[in-house]
């Protein structure tokens, strides 16, 4: 397991599977198992059991994870997809673009 550098808010674009190409924000960070979940996409449907007796069950559209390495984060300031790089100044650990060297935050 390895730090993740995408964190919760940030943008990102999906490399690959069924929403391919799409842009959207990060709800969800799971490091433990390497995925991250976005807002909208990957949608999949559960099925929820009626909770009181005369209520209908239904299916609700739930965004499941998606594995860390399918994603890349898009610079606020290049609007690129970039790789994080991690820099120091001053003692204070920094997510920087790859590309523009802006700071991701």
């Amino acid at each position: 397991m390895i730090t993740p550098k995408i964190k919760t808010g940030d943008t990102v674009r999906v490399l690959r599977g069924k929403d391919a190409g799409k842009k959207a924000k990060v709800v969800a960070v799971l490091p433990q198992e390497d995925r991250v979940v976005i807002e909208g996409l990957n949608t999949v449907f559960k099925h929820v059991k009626p909770r009181q007796s005369g209520q209908k069950g239904q299916r609700v559209s739930i965004s499941a994870p998606i594995p860390l390495a399918n994603v890349q984060v898009i610079c606020a300031a290049c609007k690129k997809g970039t790789k994080v790089s991690i820099t120091r100044e001053n003692g204070v650990r920094q997510r920087t673009c790859k590309q523009c060297n802006a700071v991701i935050e």
